[in-house]
């Protein structure tokens, strides 16, 4: 089986490492992308199998990223996962329209986040 690969979309660089760390040690690869203009790109270069996207990004914020992916053939299927410091609020019920998986605020439990990767991926059921 290869290892599957997940699209960090955060401006924050000590956040994208330590996810990065932890993601590997669970077997994932991983890469970046620190605003919105670069995340449609590198998604649809790297085609990963997962994003992981903050909402508030430089350069197109991550409402206006999950609307790019969705209007792209390329992109709409990849599933997306929101890692936000933003309040749920009406912020999650938004995300959650434009096609996310599933809206997480930080700092996010470590283990839930990997257990929706894993559910995301279809993957729960080889890990168990």
């Amino acid at each position: 089986m290869s290892r599957k690969r997940i699209l960090i979309v955060d401006d924050d660089h000590d956040l994208r490492k330590a996810l990065r760390m932890r993601f590997k040690a669970h077997g994932y690869e991983t890469v970046f992308a620190c605003d919105g203009y670069s995340a449609t790109k590198v998604a649809k270069e790297e085609e990963p199998d997962l994003i992981i996207l903050d909402i508030g990004l430089p350069a197109g914020d991550g409402f206006i990223v999950l609307e790019r992916l969705q209007e792209n053939p390329a992109t709409e299927f990849i599933p997306v996962i929101v890692l936000t410091a933003r309040h749920p609020g009406g912020n999650k019920e938004r995300v959650l329209r434009l096609g996310a998986k599933a809206f997480f605020q930080k700092p996010a439990d470590n283990m839930e986040l990997l257990t929706t990767i894993e559910e995301t991926l279809g993957e729960r059921d080889e890990a168990v």
